[in-house]
């Protein structure tokens, strides 16, 4: 299952290299409408593999025996698997936080702040989403071939502090392409270690034939929380930290020193800020013992549905 985890890890990193360069000349050379053509046309490629793809079923555990009924009990299940869970629980709290933060600014307003401070030079900004995607699969080969860290809670929550800490952090006070560029780099770095972990702890503690409502409940949630940050992002951006930056702002004066004044200031607080966020969300989780000793609390689906059955021979 980790390995599983590793190489979709990487193979979305390495995509983010190839796949701008690739849309940035065909649509020089061969126009918008191509674009979307290849782009429809690649979608088709990857549907049609499910088609012929042959998924085979999971064994039926006790948890999924327990979800069948009507309609409404097993669209519910996964929220109620959830909920019955602590440690998983809390680990989804956590990662929404997560998304949330890094949506606020790594997602919402990175091209806009580059653009800002570079006076719109498109080639800086490339350079540093190249150095992201570079730095995704430098972290997503090194996953693969350690596998992670033994206890995959430290990836989760380590990964996620460092990468708010040293990404977001230099990413905010930077003032150059190179210094963007290496911040970019360190954030994006920690993601295959994160995004590895927590499938795994996942993927170890919900039965197969229950993991499509589980994991979907958990994906809604967490996607749910990129709108918002990104909802938030635009106006905290333009009406509250822009301004408060801008020659002669409110904030100039005992912050400038930090990110500057001028366009794309403000959005430079922002990554400052949402790193000390991300920090102290991401590290919250040790306060928890049903986070910090979830793969050790909470049994694997193999141990518990070996421990059913020898109930069910002594019996």
């Amino acid at each position: 299952m980790a390995v599983r985890t590793e190489l979709r890890s990487l193979a979305y990193s390495f995509s983010q290299i190839v796949a701008p360069a690739l849309a940035g000349l065909l649509l020089r050379h061969a126009g918008l409408t191509s674009v979307l053509l290849i782009d429809i046309v690649t979608f088709l490629v990857a549907a049609s593999t499910l088609v012929v793809t042959r998924i085979p079923r999971p064994a039926v555990s006790e948890a999924g025996a327990a979800a069948r009924g009507r309609f409404w009990d097993e669209a519910s299940f996964g929220f109620r698997y959830v909920f019955q869970r602590r440690g998983l629980l809390y680990l989804l709290v956590i990662m929404m936080g997560i998304h949330l933060t890094a949506a606020l600014t790594y997602f919402g307003v990175l091209p806009a702040m580059i653009l800002a401070r570079t006076a719109g030079d498109a080639l800086a900004l490339a350079s540093v989403q190249s150095a992201m995607g570079l730095a995704g699969v430098l972290g997503g080969v090194l996953v693969s071939a350690w596998g992670g860290p033994k206890r995959r809670i430290h990836g989760v929550l380590l990964g996620a502090a460092l990468s708010f800490i040293l990404g977001d952090f230099l990413l905010g006070v930077g003032r150059s392409t190179l210094s963007w560029a290496s911040a970019g780099f360190i954030a994006e770095f920690f993601i295959p270690f994160i995004v590895t972990s927590d499938r795994a702890i996942w993927q170890s503690k919900v039965p197969p034939d229950v993991q499509g409502r589980v994991f979907a409940i958990k994906g809604m949630l967490q996607t749910a929380m990129m709108p918002v940050g990104y909802l938030l992002a635009g106006p905290l951006a333009d009406r509250v930290f822009e301004p408060a930056f801008a020659p002669g702002g409110a904030l100039v004066g005992a912050l400038g020193g930090l990110v500057g004044e001028g366009p794309g200031a403000g959005m430079g607080m922002m990554f400052v800020c949402t790193s000390i966020i991300g920090l102290t969300v991401s590290l919250s989780g040790y306060l928890f013992p049903a986070v910090r000793h979830i793969e050790t609390d909470l049994p694997d689906h193999d141990a518990a549905s070996e421990a059913a059955t020898l109930q069910l021979e002594q019996a």
